[in-house]
């Protein structure tokens, strides 16, 4: 039996957490495995916040969500290969000496998400609404392992797109060549030849009401899209947990997955880097899921 001086602690650090339905599912995995953690929820204003916490003695691991998946990298001591191809950062674990490392496990579950609700969209063209931490899993996912080499961004700033398109040139070179298409208009959205439209749509934003003519414009052109030949859509954002944009999508009958699926998809990645490859095997990956599927339905804010 784990003394009380064992017990250990890991996070969703991020800001507007504090309705997430992680700590269930986590909590399940953590139980299962016999481990003396606890899962807490780390919803704070600061980058500097989030690492003050991670920094203490009883630090077991961490997922970093929005709006830290890129501030955090250059506060941890290590980055991984794939943190840094890809240059977003959603997890963090404890190197065999005690160092902070960040990795990314988010393009196991977007990959994982779209590969399972419809195989037919490799080597299509596909689409991300977003430009940050989350979009740029997105691209790594659709162009190295189902081999989307066209990628149309939706996005309200042109820098963010620059720079993304920067992060991703340095891994397609050595993988399939990227053709990243910034669609800034509605007129751009037409010239699209039918055949060329997304399979694959993926949401990296949070859910808002569009209300600047760039976030209208930007809304016009995704029911544009869901208009057209239909492929499937995922949401990483759930909450709530039915989106604008998946209304919108459903109205015009494409497939859709949520995003609460992306959890479950990444969870056997994340244990590995904070258990280690063999206790990770022990995940009942089943018991997680039905948790999170529990945890999703019966919370009411993200229910809305």
């Amino acid at each position: 039996m784990s003394s009380s001086s064992d017990k250990k602690y890991y996070y969703l650090a991020g800001q507007g957490v504090r309705h997430s339905i992680a700590p269930t599912v986590h909590q399940t995995v953590a139980d299962s495995l016999g481990l003396p953690w606890e899962f807490q929820l780390l919803d704070v204003p600061s980058v500097e916040d989030v690492i003050t916490t991670f920094r203490r003695p009883d630090f077991a691991g961490g997922v970093v969500t929005m709006p830290y998946k890129q501030t955090i990298m250059a506060h941890l001591d290590e980055l991984d290969d794939v943190a840094t191809t890809l240059n977003a950062c959603n997890n963090v674990y404890l190197s065999p000496t005690g160092k902070l490392v960040g990795s990314n496990t988010d393009w196991i579950g977007i990959l994982e998400c779209l590969r399972n609700a419809s195989p037919d969209g490799q080597g299509k063209p596909a689409l991300i609404i977003g430009a940050g931490g989350a979009a740029r899993a997105a691209v790594y996912a659709l162009l190295s392992h189902l081999n989307c080499g066209t990628i149309y961004i939706i996005n309200r700033l042109a820098s963010e797109v620059e720079a993304l398109q920067a992060d991703a040139e340095k891994y397609s070179a050595t993988r399939k060549a990227l053709k990243l298409i910034y669609i800034e208009s509605m007129e751009q959205a037409r010239s699209i030849p039918v055949e060329e439209s997304p399979f694959y749509i993926v949401g990296t934003v949070p859910d808002f009401e569009p209300k600047t003519e760039t976030e209208l414009e930007a809304a016009s052109m995704l029911r544009y899209f869901f208009e057209r030949e239909k492929g499937v859509f995922l949401d990483m954002c759930f909450n709530p947990r039915n989106t604008r944009s998946l209304k919108a999508a459903r109205e015009n009958g494409w497939p859709c997955v949520e995003g609460i699926n992306i959890i479950g998809w990444q969870i056997g990645q994340q244990y590995t880097n904070w258990t280690g490859k063999e206790k990770a095997k022990q995940i009942p990956h089943e018991k997680a899921w039905e948790a999170l599927r529990t945890a999703a339905d019966k919370n009411p804010f993200i229910n809305k």
